[in-house]
């Protein structure tokens, strides 16, 4: 009977269209492919195979090579310079041979033959710096650059040729799976000022003729090889950053024996470097949860820094599984740590800063560390690094493992504004966040910056409102809106090579971050979208994960299929726009349409297919038809009948598909909300209708009312429609 009636009723619908049918021959139309926005990312994701599965997880067969350091450092601080000696241990454990090594020499960026500059497309500024004139247009050279001394393996110089900011070593035979090499790079290069020379480390001079130094990048690393890109051996242009491989590090720092250092690892000689109080301070750090415990006060860095030290000191650090090596040293440091628990392990949240930086950074910069691990873990894994530094720098915002500079200078005065204390807090929790993303999970920032920036931005809004929900509330959805509705020629995809990015921080930082923000309060929500996430992190801890690896992880943990999502928001520049096209109010009756009629009347099986259905109640846009009494015998519960019925037709003017969130404010002022998923949109781009009925009157309907889904044009999202202001007009014409 069921079939039967199935059965009537799809001839019924074929009869009804064919009323709006003529019998002129049509023209043949031709085909299109499936551009529907629910259709697979097949086309766009990498095949899955056994290093890198259809789930997202590391294959049977994944493997990455480990490269070890044994580095002995010296700064010299009257000529600026910096000399190294490494021996490098290359593991190879693909099961490919190895003609060569490609090993990353960051500083030639900036050496006088480099064609960074040389890439940047631009006329004459209006205003310019006499430093900067000399360099830009007399050609002055300044003396950048790595300086190769020595390549050598076994005692014998090893052919290697250089190539800008590359230097490939030719081994003496190919290196076989599993096998080991051995070399030696010594070298040496001049420091840059970040003040005046730009770059993402250096030293800063203050004007009592002190440096901070800031080191980072700042010796040959060996570039990443596995079996998606081969050799990561792409320039460094300045702005995209790298591909490094994990290992183990064991690095002496020499350096003016009244600076106070620290560094990424584990400091193995306490007690040659430290004073006994400075020992007693840091044993008591190590048991104060609290609050930090200052090692060197200011009053003990302001007596050192009117001194210079002709003697020299080596600190000693010893880095286990890290994929980088960064360091500071200066004699003007106050110093404070505190310990934080991270499920049960003592992690040690420390700082270092001048005088400069005070009262800000001691009071906060510690706090906001031990915060960002707590937080990052909750979502992540357990921190697994015995300590976090920041430490204070004028301009920069820079993270490597362990350590992180970053700025936020209060007034001379010592005054600060919430604006200054923001920038602050804000740039430590996201440079130590980075601990997570890249270093840990380590993502190829050289190809996809926002694997790292964008992820840890989203982490660093969530890590950020625990510390002060106030100053920190903020919603990314909204915020990225003047972005994506901006002019489109001005504007990347986000799945677009770093060094090729227009607006480098909304696509980078904000616009994924956003994204993934949606993704959790939104569309998965927290509990599901919390639980997907710490998968996706766990699983690639230590690894080298790519994007499919991160959509497929999100999908295989949650159970929910994200394509649609993924493929707007990461790969197109389509924006959010979702509003209410019309409003239609619809009453009950028991009168049967015209319409209906007529199938009826000229439609056998149409006319046994309603006779089976019995008696009906119908629906009509017509008030004058409308009779609520031809449902009342048909309930029997004792519910109330509705009295209102709207129909309303939701359109979409933006190329996203999104979900449609709908607030209906009822005539007692009460409010209810309705959450329609995406796929609303599966069979119909352009529009969805839906029926809302209610036992009183409908006042007012608003889509997304909270403004979530980064919709770029609420003028339709009300209804009834709000009036335009003069200032709406206004923004209308000056969009993008």
């Amino acid at each position: 009977m069921k079939k039967i009636g199935l059965l009537l009723f799809s001839i019924f619908f074929v009869v009804a269209s064919g009323f709006a049918q003529d019998n002129t021959k049509k023209k043949t139309q031709k085909g299109h492919t499936d551009q529907n926005k629910f259709r697979q990312m097949k086309d766009l994701l990498a095949t899955p195979n056994t290093v890198h599965t259809a789930s997202g997880t590391p294959g049977h067969e994944y493997s990455q090579q480990k490269v070890d350091y044994v580095m002995d450092i010296r700064l010299d601080e009257n000529d600026n310079r910096i000399y190294g000696d490494e021996t490098i241990t290359y593991h190879n454990n693909s099961k490919d041979h190895l003609e060569y090594l490609w090993v990353q020499l960051d500083q030639n960026m900036r050496a006088d033959d480099s064609k960074t500059p040389d890439a940047v497309s631009g006329g004459a500024s209006a205003f310019i710096t006499p430093d900067n004139f000399k360099k830009t247009y007399m050609g002055e050279k300044k003396g950048f650059g790595h300086n190769i001394e020595l390549v050598e393996s076994n005692g014998k110089p090893l052919s290697h040729f250089i190539n800008r900011t590359m230097m490939r070593i030719n081994m003496p035979k190919a290196l076989a799976p599993g096998g080991t090499f051995k070399f030696r790079i010594k070298w040496n290069y001049k420091i840059n000022d970040i003040n005046k020379d730009g770059g993402r480390s250096g030293l800063e001079t203050f004007p009592d003729g002190n440096n901070n130094y800031t080191i980072a990048q700042f010796f040959p690393r060996l570039a990443v090889y596995n079996n998606v890109e081969g050799w990561q051996n792409m320039q460094f242009w300045g702005r995209s950053e790298f591909a490094l491989e994990f290992g183990d590090y064991d690095v002496k720092l020499t350096v003016p024996a009244d600076h106070i250092v620290d560094a990424t690892g584990v400091l193995q000689n306490e007690k040659d470097v430290l004073t006994r109080t400075q020992q007693r301070r840091w044993e008591q750090a190590r048991k104060s949860f609290k609050d930090p415990v200052i090692i060197v006060t200011q009053k003990e860095a302001e007596k050192t820094e009117k001194g210079r030290s002709k003697k020299l000191k080596t600190w000693h650090f010893n880095a286990k599984n890290v994929r980088d090596f960064a360091w500071a040293s200066s004699r003007k440091y106050i110093w404070d740590a505190m310990a934080t628990n991270i499920n049960g392990k003592t992690v040690m949240a420390v700082s270092l800063y001048p005088k400069e930086g005070n009262p800000l950074w001691e009071e906060h910069s510690t706090r906001a560390v031990a915060n960002t691990l707590i937080e990052y873990s909750k979502l992540t894994f357990d921190y697994p690094y015995p300590k976090a530094i920041s430490v204070h720098s004028e301009r920069q915002g820079m993270e490597y493992p362990m350590i992180c500079f970053n700025f936020g200078r209060p007034n001379p005065d010592g005054t600060y504004s919430d604006r200054t204390k923001k920038g602050m807090i804000g740039v430590i929790t996201h440079e130590v966040g980075h601990n997570f993303f890249p270093m840990i999970v380590n993502s190829d920032e050289r190809q996809w910056t926002w694997m790292d920036e964008g992820v840890n931005s989203f982490v660093e809004i969530l890590a950020e409102l625990k510390y002060d929900p106030v100053l920190f509330a903020i919603n990314p959805a909204k915020n990225i809106t003047r972005y994506m509705g901006g002019d489109q020629s001005n504007i990347s995809p986000i799945m677009s090579q770093g060094d090729y990015v227009k607006q480098f921080g909304p696509n980078a930082y904000s616009k994924p971050a956003a994204g993934l923000y949606m993704l959790r309060k939104t569309i998965m929500g927290p509990e599901l979208f919390d639980h997907a996430f710490r998968t996706y992190s766990q699983r690639w801890m230590f690894k080298h994960p790519t994007p499919a690896d991160f959509f497929r992880t999100m999908e295989d943990a949650s159970g929910m299929d994200l394509d649609w999502f993924w493929r707007g928001w990461f790969y197109t520049t389509d924006v959010t726009d979702i509003g209410i096209n019309k409003v239609t109010p619809l009453y009950v009756t028991n009168k049967q349409s015209d319409r209906i009629k007529n199938i009826i009347k000229t439609n056998p099986a149409a006319k046994e297919y309603f006779d089976g259905l019995g008696e009906l109640v119908y629906i009509t846009d017509k008030k004058e038809d409308a009779n609520a009494d031809a449902l009342k015998k048909h309930v029997k519960d004792g519910k109330e009948i509705p009295a209102y019925m709207y129909q309303v037709e939701f359109e979409k003017p933006g190329g996203l598909v999104m979900p449609i969130i709908v607030e209906l404010t009822y005539a007692d002022g009460t409010k209810e909300r309705k959450t329609f998923p995406a796929q609303i949109w599966m069979k119909d781009d352009n529009k969805a209708t839906r029926v809302f009925a209610s036992t009183q009157e409908i006042k007012s309907i608003v889509v997304d009312p909270d403004l979530e889904t980064a919709d770029v044009d609420t003028s339709n999202n009300s209804w009834p429609k709000k009036e335009e202001t003069k200032f709406d007009q206004m923004k209308k014409k000056v969009k993008g």
